[in-house]
């Protein structure tokens, strides 16, 4: 017999409004009877893209991350603009802006929750496939460097703990798989 381990939101006030989370302190009945509470970090949502080419190279961009103070190695991903926005067209945007891809193949890969502890940031994740070059058009504060490396180098890279990206670790080991599986085929 499993054990009640359900809570239940009793209240919950915002805390921080902010541009990309808001905070609120959530009060919340535990499975016992008891009371506490919670922070939770609110977040709208993101997607992310793994753009393969037909050589197995993923187009990956460099950028710096402020709270890391340095510059990371990550698939190209963003923010949705809106609550509710589909998840889909944001990658197919995201993809456009950051790298100037375009693709003719898509596959959802999965949906990510970066850190439930505390936090309902989904990070939607997709395969692209197909691709075609155009035009970057990054955001007024983006500064972003692109590169093509093999996937199998990236996967060594995620295993040697080079690749600390969350999003980035899950999304090429998935694809990673699914091309080792459709290589079979």
């Amino acid at each position: 017999m499993q054990n009640k381990i359900e809570e239940k939101i009793i209240d919950g006030q915002r805390e921080y409004t902010g541009v990309v989370i808001n905070v609120e302190h959530w009060n919340v009945e535990l499975p016992d009877g008891r009371s506490a509470l919670r922070e939770v970090v609110l977040h709208k949502g993101a997607s992310a893209v793994v753009p393969v080419d037909g050589n197995g190279k993923v187009a990956m961009v460099r950028q710096y991350r402020t709270p890391l103070k340095r510059v990371t190695l990550e698939i190209p991903a963003g923010k949705l603009d809106f609550a509710g926005e589909d998840p889909f067209e944001a990658a197919q945007r995201e993809l456009r802006e950051e790298t100037g891809l375009t693709a003719q193949k898509w596959r959802k890969l999965n949906a990510l929750r970066t850190t439930p502890g505390f936090c309902n940031e989904t990070i939607h994740m997709y395969l692209a496939q197909g691709l075609s070059m155009g035009q970057t058009d990054f955001d007024d504060d983006e500064f972003i460097n692109l590169e093509w490396i093999p996937i199998d180098d990236l996967c060594d890279r995620i295993l040697r703990g080079e690749i600390e990206d969350s999003k980035t670790i899950a999304a090429i080991l998935m694809t990673r798989e699914i091309l080792r599986k459709e290589k079979e085929l």
